[in-house]
């Protein structure tokens, strides 16, 4: 695969979450990708155990915050083409897109899930929402 170079806009998947980003640097394995938009919300729970509600601690996981920097492993950053949507209209459809799939499931680990969701809602109507 060829190398991206300093500056590309990119997709970026980490962790459970998809992104849209830039390419701020470069290591053996890993891009430094600072964060633009959201295509994902990370799913919440345990990595470990994914779609697992009994776990011995259930996680609560944000969306990668507006400008902040991550280190994506290579393999899981592709040029990205097109219009970069903004921050936080993004992540308000990545956040309900993700909540409609959860409404739509009665398993223990959407429902655990969904209250792990209304708590971010209120982060991010703090923080995003409120500043429009």
């Amino acid at each position: 695969m060829e190398e991206l170079a300093l500056g590309t806009i990119v997709k970026a998947h980490k962790k459970t979450g998809t992104y849209i980003g830039e390419v701020t640097g470069i290591k053996e394995k890993h891009y430094l990708v600072k964060i633009l938009a959201v295509v994902k919300h990370p799913m919440q729970g345990d990595l470990h155990h994914p779609k697992e509600a009994d776990v011995p601690f259930f996680h609560e996981r944000k969306a990668l915050a507006y400008r902040e920097q991550t280190n994506v492993l290579k393999n899981m950053v592709k040029p990205y083409e097109g219009e970069i949507p903004d921050y936080t209209t993004s992540l308000k459809e990545a956040f309900e897109k993700l909540k409609n799939e959860l409404e739509q499931d009665d398993s223990g680990f959407a429902q655990k899930s969904l209250r792990c969701l209304e708590e971010l809602d209120k982060d991010y109507d703090r923080y995003y929402y409120s500043k429009q």
